[in-house]
């Protein structure tokens, strides 16, 4: 019965999307590892982005915009699906995605919908018919296909769908703005509304940049932000320190080769501003560029040295607050900023919303059509922060408003103590501040751990019951005592 539903919920957004006579034409780019830290529409001092900034002076900013999950296997899947990680079931250490929810992904329904559609770069997951079974990539689910397995190359000519535009791009970060052009036009030509999704390799590591922007950065002496280094972290929680992140701080260089280590990341990231130039060219040369909504972002950001941490997965601002840029040629085109709170679960229920399909009930997104329409509004109150990846301590729970961030760190054994962590983030964007412990600012606390206590209600309810997911609800009710959780089986 519940299948009836769907399919006839499906043939009434198709016979919508036929009817509309507005169908504009989609495409999604997604970076790897991005900080929002990297883009001169951000207010980053040294970032050479010209495409980037021309895109966000064209269009809509998202200041408050986070990934639900802050590591690209989960972050994707959500992305896709509109689903918060509990409720897919999907990421490392977890398991991949199953069909019946990638069936209701914004690539598949898209296609249906009459969309012509075409994925290239790092897919990010596998789609598997059941539990613990074996996936596969879906690419007989689009029209075009230039993706690849695991983290991908950034060496075109290992990259197996992307062999033919390794001669003239042998660095896969313009290929696939090559590959982008070759779909626009094709698309132009047939005639039919496109959705375009690239998935950039870029800026993750290994550290491998495109040769022919080496010049970009050469000498640069980048700015370091007010909470760089380890002072800047102590009052963190002994949990957070536990994670490969703390330990990438000196691994990586950002202790001591800071310049050298931020250059080559950004000119990774100068390299997919060039690929958005070459897809922002075709899609003028095919005369589709008022008709085609761009929406720029990335599955996750990057500590870069912040508090004294590297790489991402913890729930602060530099690993879980990434761009948002979006782009309708058919709006107002004068530079606007949204404080909105908004997440990566988002963009899937507005993209089928700019096609004019009702997204499927289970989507836990909310369509930002409004905040096009209205930079001012809002679209939701909290959003819940992720992390059941990697050592037990690091595991943790937040959630964040578009003023206030609570984190709880529920583990409580090898010498670890429950905690919590407040942060104003409109007073103290750097959360170089944990207000968890003054008294003056409890009103704020039981507000927030009333609305982590409800994501907690929400994840007990909702989450999948496989891949390890149900227990969770459990380990991250603060009103359990750590000596309760663990001798529950």
């Amino acid at each position: 019965m519940r299948r009836f539903g769907f399919l006839c919920l499906l043939a009434a957004g198709l016979l919508q999307a036929q009817e509309s006579p507005e169908r504009p034409n989609l495409v999604l780019l997604l970076t790897d590892d991005q900080s929002t830290l990297t883009m001169g529409c951000y207010g980053a001092p040294e970032a050479r982005t010209p495409q980037m900034d021309r895109l966000a002076s064209e269009g809509l900013v998202f200041d408050r915009h986070y990934v639900s999950t802050a590591i690209c296997m989960a972050s994707r899947a959500s992305i896709m699906t509109g689903k918060y990680e509990y409720r897919t079931g999907c990421n490392f250490e977890h398991g991949a995605l199953l069909q019946d929810h990638w069936e209701e992904s914004y690539p598949v329904l898209l296609r249906r919908a009459g969309y012509r559609t075409a994925f290239a770069g790092k897919f990010g997951f596998e789609v598997a018919p059941a539990p613990r079974t074996r996936g596969i990539l879906p690419e007989g689910d689009f029209d075009m296909w230039g993706g690849g397995p695991g983290q991908t190359w950034y060496e075109t000519a290992r990259n197996e769908s992307m062999k033919a535009y390794a001669e003239r791009h042998p660095h896969s970060t313009r290929a696939y703005g090559a590959f982008g052009r070759d779909f626009i036009l094709e698309s132009a030509r047939l005639k039919v509304p496109f959705c375009l999704s690239i998935s950039f390799k870029a800026p993750h590591r290994p550290v491998t940049p495109d040769p022919a922007f080496d010049h970009v950065y050469r000498g640069v002496k980048f700015t370091r932000p007010p909470n760089y280094g380890r002072r800047n972290g102590l009052h963190f929680s002994p949990q957070s320190r536990q994670g490969r992140q703390y330990v990438r701080f000196s691994e990586w260089g950002y202790d001591e080769d800071y310049d050298r280590v931020m250059a080559l990341y950004h000119q990774q990231i100068h390299a997919v501003d060039a690929a958005l130039g070459m897809i922002r060219e075709a899609l003028a040369e095919a005369g589709v560029a008022d008709e085609t909504v761009i929406v720029f972002t990335s599955d996750n950001g990057f500590l870069c040295g912040a508090h004294g941490y590297g790489s991402k997965v913890l729930p602060y601002e530099e690993a879980s607050r990434v761009p948002l840029v979006i782009h309708d040629p058919r709006r107002e085109t004068t530079p606007r900023r949204s404080a909105a709170l908004t997440g990566n679960v988002d963009l899937a229920p507005t993209l089928l919303d700019l096609a004019g399909l009702e997204p499927p009930r289970g989507m836990d997104g909310r369509s930002l059509l409004p905040l096009l329409q209205d930079p001012e509004a809002a679209v939701r109150e909290y959003l819940p922060l992720i992390n059941v990846w990697g050592p037990a301590p690091v595991h943790s729970l937040a959630v964040v408003s578009s003023e206030w961030k609570y984190i709880h760190w529920f583990h409580g054994a090898d010498g670890f103590v429950p905690a919590e962590e407040l942060y104003h983030l409109d007073a103290d964007p750097w959360e170089l501040t944990n207000l968890a412990p003054e008294p003056a600012h409890r009103a704020a606390l039981q507000t927030l751990r009333r609305a982590y206590d409800r994501q907690v209600a929400d994840w007990k309810a909702r989450a999948v019951p496989y891949h390890d997911y149900t227990r969770f609800g459990v380990l991250f009710d603060r009103h359990i005592p750590w000596s309760e959780k663990v001798s529950r089986p």
